[in-house]
Order: C-alpha cells, then sequence, then structure tokens
C-alpha cells in the first residue's frame, strides 16, 4: 500500500499538469489577424482585459456584442470578424477565458456590460464552447440579453431556451465535423430561432486559426465562410438595435 500511495498522488497531479500546459497552448491566430488587432480611422481597438473594437463614429453608440471565444482557441482568432462588425457602427468585445476556456468564466459578460453604462443594448454571441457558454449566460441573465448568436454552437441540456423570448440567430457550416449534433440540438432553441447553414463551411473557419481537430475539411474558402458569418450576424444584430 505505501508504494501505491505515492503513485494515487501522482497521477491526478501529472493529469492536472498535462491539462494545464494544454490550456496555456491555445491554438494560436494566423497571420491574416494582425492587421486588425490596429486601431484606424474607423475603428479603436484596446487590448486590456478585454480585446475590444469601438468605431469612431459621431452617433452615440449603444449597442454592444460581447463574444465568447471557442474552447483551446487564442481569442485574437476572432478579431477579424469582431473588427469588421464594429466597423458598421457597434461595440464589439471579445473576452479572453482562463486556459482559453469558456466553461470557466460563463458570466464575464455581466463584468463587461458594467464597464459600459452607456451602452443600451446587448447581444452576446460565441463560437464552439463559447457559444454553449454564451447560450448559458442568456439563460441565466435572460434580462440582460437582446439576443444571442451562436455560431458553430447550441445550448446545453440543462440550458433548453425553446420557452425564452430571446431572438437568436444560430449559424454553421455543413461540412462542420459537429454538423449532426448542431441540426439535433436545434431544438433546445425558441422556434423564432434564426438558423444559417453556410454550404461549404466548417467548423475552423468559424476563426482565424487553422484547421480544428476532428473537423470536416471545407469546400469554400475562410474568407468567404467568414464573409457568410459577418454578413448574417450584422443583419441579425440590426434588428435588434434601437
Amino acid at each position: 500500500m505505501k508504494k501505491i500511495l505515492p503513485w494515487l498522488i501522482a497521477v491526478p497531479i501529472l493529469i492536472l499538469c498535462v491539462f494545464l500546459i494544454w490550456g496555456l497552448l491555445p491554438q494560436d491566430p494566423m497571420p491574416e489577424v494582425q492587421s486588425y488587432l490596429q486601431s484606424n480611422r474607423m475603428v479603436t481597438v484596446t487590448s486590456n482585459s478585454w480585446l475590444t473594437f469601438t468605431p469612431t463614429t459621431e452617433k452615440p453608440v449603444e449597442t454592444g456584442f460581447i463574444f465568447y471565444p471557442g474552447g483551446h482557441v487564442n481569442y485574437r482568432s476572432y478579431a477579424p470578424a469582431g473588427y469588421q462588425i464594429a466597423q458598421k457602427g457597434l461595440l464589439v468585445v471579445i473576452v479572453p477565458m482562463p486556459i482559453s476556456l469558456a466553461v470557466f468564466n460563463p458570466d464575464a459578460a455581466t463584468e463587461v456590460m458594467a464597464a459600459y453604462p452607456r451602452i443600451k443594448t446587448w447581444i452576446i454571441g460565441g463560437h464552439s464552447l463559447g457559444g454553449v457558454m454564451a447560450a448559458n449566460f442568456a439563460y441565466k441573465h435572460p434580462e440582460k440579453t437582446a439576443g444571442l448568436v451562436l455560431w458553430a454552437a447550441y445550448p446545453a441540456e440543462n440550458n433548453d431556451l425553446r420557452d425564452f423570448h430571446i431572438p437568436v440567430l444560430s449559424i454553421y457550416g455543413d461540412k462542420d465535423g459537429q454538423a449532426g449534433k448542431l441540426k439535433e440540438n436545434s431544438n433546445r432553441l425558441p422556434a423564432s430561432s434564426v438558423i444559417i447553414e453556410i454550404k461549404g463551411g466548417n467548423h475552423g473557419q468559424m476563426g482565424w486559426y487553422g484547421d480544428q481537430p476532428g473537423d470536416n475539411p471545407a469546400t469554400i474558402p475562410r474568407s468567404e465562410q467568414q464573409k457568410q458569418i459577418i454578413e448574417a450576424t450584422w443583419s441579425f444584430i440590426q434588428t435588434l438595435m434601437p
């Protein structure tokens, strides 16, 4: 027993260390991301607690979009979409997550909202695990959620939203390695939800971080999939703006 006891202690610690190392080394952004991390005359980009895109418009900005990144993905990988959506006239905040897993801070949006009291309308969204946790936030805080945007994601079983009066947009690619589950679990969304399937799109091209393990190859360029994602997301958000 004395010989076994050290192993009983060491194995869980080893597993924990491997998990932490894995979490601290997420998939990096592709080179195309870099130009979207710089401010210009149209969008101010700041990177402090969050990656924030603020449009330089003379009109008051009263709508915000909070975005949770996919699991084990560097949050900067969503900068191109964040920048291009902000450019249309709303605040976009991409939230870094502890060890790149939104499950460890699903209520992060509450802190973002408190930091921007001038924003009257908040939409929350996310990709993959980030979308699952965005749905969790909407489930727990429907009074704070004007809309929910899911990129290749669906609510968890214990966050059934079908009886909620929250506008929802769900976007996924038909080549996504999880497409079957996405369709199957869309019954947890309100009946009024807008569901868009991108022909030829996959899971990894929802961001700019390269290939996704376990995904299927896309049959359209990443730039085309991103264009469709941004257009659909902006069209949806427009319907919610005051």
